[in-house]
């Protein structure tokens, strides 16, 4: 899956360029990496839930 696929736009938007789509990517892991505690290693259960989500679409390609 590109990055343009994983971010889809709104029918009365811009699309959003693949350089801004991975520096919006990257910062969203590094808030993550901040704010996930490094004592446990599970995700949140939403968070499983959206990469299993992630993971079906991209199977269905």
């Amino acid at each position: 899956m590109t990055l343009e696929h994983a971010m889809p736009t709104a029918s009365n938007s811009e699309p959003i360029d693949s350089r801004t789509i991975r520096s919006i990517c990257r910062a969203i892991g590094e808030k993550l990496q901040q704010s996930l505690p490094l004592d446990n290693p599970r995700l949140p259960d939403r968070l499983e839930q959206l990469l299993a989500e992630m993971r079906r679409r991209d199977g269905q390609k």
